[in-house]
């Protein structure tokens, strides 16, 4: 089922991401994207608000069609690896499974319990670095 951007409004889109509003509307021409609707009847309020995308989600369209959102994913991984974050996971999941007991860890108690850790200790510069990257690249996408 296909969304619409119809009625974002450029001043909630201008509050979202900072951008002028010229490489917004370009932004969002090249994303148009318009559901069908029935002949009979035009769309409630509410049927339009569920169809709409996110600010998020056409930032997201635009980073896999252009395949940015894997470089960006590469980024990280190897930003993480440079910093030691993975090594300090890998430590943790091994303390916690020899805390608890090998037979007695499962695979979603292990992520459960290792996932807010290691979401905290991302290091601030590979946080900024992949802001700066996704901010230049929507910069460059709307132009």
């Amino acid at each position: 089922m296909a969304r619409s951007v119809r009625s974002l409004s450029s001043s909630a889109l201008l509050r979202d991401s900072g951008e002028s509003p010229p490489s917004l509307l370009i932004l969002f021409r090249d994303l148009s994207i318009m559901k069908q609707h029935s002949v009979n009847r035009s769309p409630t309020p509410e049927e339009d608000e569920k169809e709409e995308l996110t600010l998020r989600e056409i930032i997201n369209i635009k980073l896999v069609e252009s395949g940015e959102k894997e470089n960006l994913m590469e980024l990280v991984r190897d930003r993480l690896v440079e910093s030691g974050w993975k090594d300090e996971m890998r430590i943790a999941c091994r303390e916690h499974v020899k805390k608890k007991g090998r037979k007695d860890v499962t695979v979603d108690e292990l992520i459960r319990v290792i996932t807010p850790k290691g979401r905290a200790s991302v290091p601030d510069a590979v946080k900024e670095e992949l802001l700066n990257r996704i901010q230049n690249f929507i910069r460059s996408a709307a132009l």
